[in-house]
């Protein structure tokens, strides 16, 4: 089997709701969703979501295609070298990347295609399913459509919630305060509730702000400060009750191997469209596991979800609001949680996912091609 032709599929949703979080200035409005095809000889195609929007999409069929025709798309390690070699001087983290995760990702998604078994299955499974916990409670939301959102999770069967804290890049502590008490008091005392300030305090102020969090009970305070203040986030861990948790904005193994061995992270948060797909993903995971630390991976859930099946150190799954509304559009059916568990579908071969070809001849940019047998 050789890797005959690789494309790309850019769609815009500009109807989807906005969203802001503490480090975002503006209120993000609609959002752009671009996939990886992986077409080979044999038939057989890879399908991949792609972070960076058009200049992943640049990135990867400018740069990234010429390397991947004609060689063995079952050469997964080989194939991850060549293309980390090849942005070394342009970017080993970042936007670079990103193009790299997705092209791993469809490769992945196409070698348990070619074993047809779905994906979790071929990395060799340690559960068949892994609770999730509803991720959202955005900053421009006020505290009615905070609690209101937050609490549809839990009448969903959700154990577990995620809202934001540190709106205004940390100007609004007490108002941070009064939304989570107002979320605390409406979901009552046996939902976890997890907060993520997504970079926005500094070292200090967030040791400040983790104590009065552990009021609320708090289950882990996500990204408190810069992802890269691995000192900031080592003296907020020693100096808080509550987990910190973070790794999101990490890339590679060797920057995990920093943030973990530095004291960094209690918990470990690698996002596969970020650090280098699911070879990489795998391997931090395992890198926290010989640290005696769980895992609790960032977005890309309907990835997420068959990784963390092969997860012994797995604590949860992080399900997004605002993912599922995208998913549902760009994708045809899919395997959903139900009372705060999710399962794989067992008898979908790779990542179980195709796109709907509605949603791509409605929403693709510059003439994308639809590409419907994925």
């Amino acid at each position: 089997m050789k890797i005959t032709d690789v494309k790309t599929t850019l769609l815009s949703l500009p109807d989807l709701g906005g969203i802001q979080d503490a480090t975002i200035r503006h209120v993000a409005k609609g959002r752009s969703a671009c996939f990886v095809h992986i077409i080979t000889d044999s038939g057989l195609e890879g399908l991949s979501p792609s972070g960076g929007g058009r200049a992943g999409q640049t990135l990867i069929e400018g740069t990234f295609k010429e390397l991947l025709i004609g060689q063995d798309p079952l050469n997964i390690e080989k194939i991850w070298d060549d293309l980390f070699w090849c942005v070394r001087g342009v970017g080993r983290k970042g936007l670079a990347f990103c193009a790299l995760s997705a092209v791993d990702i469809a490769l992945w998604d196409l070698k348990a295609k070619h074993f047809n078994v779905p994906l979790y299955q071929l990395l060799g499974p340690y559960t068949d399913s892994v609770p999730v916990y509803g991720s959202g409670g955005w900053t421009n939301f006020n505290i009615e459509e905070l609690v209101a959102e937050q609490t549809s999770y839990v009448e969903r069967g959700f154990k577990s919630i995620k809202m934001k804290v540190g709106k205004d890049f940390g100007k609004s502590e007490r108002k941070d305060i009064r939304r989570l008490a107002a979320v605390r008091e409406a979901v009552g005392d046996d939902i976890e509730i997890l907060v993520d300030a997504n970079n926005g305090y500094y070292a200090k102020q967030a040791i400040y702000m983790g104590k009065a969090f552990e009021e609320y009970r708090v289950g882990w305070f996500e990204e408190p400060v810069l992802a890269d203040d691995i000192d900031g986030l080592a003296a907020i861990a020693k100096a808080i009750d509550i987990p910190v948790a973070t790794g999101e904005h990490e890339y590679t193994k060797f920057g995990f191997k920093e943030l973990i061995a530095r004291g960094g992270a209690d918990i470990v948060q690698p996002d596969v469209g970020r650090v280098g797909g699911i070879t990489e993903w795998m391997k931090v995971a395992h890198l926290a596991h010989a640290f005696n630390l769980p895992v609790a991976p960032h977005a890309y859930q309907l990835i997420h979800l068959h990784l963390t099946c092969a997860t012994p150190n797995l604590r949860i799954v992080e399900y997004l609001g605002m993912a599922e509304a995208s998913d549902r559009i760009v994708y045809k059916e899919w395997s959903e949680p139900k009372d705060g568990v999710w399962s794989p579908d067992p008898n979908k071969p790779g990542l179980g996912l195709e796109l709907d070809p509605e949603a791509v001849e409605k929403y693709a940019v510059d003439g994308n091609t639809p590409r419907t047998q994925l």
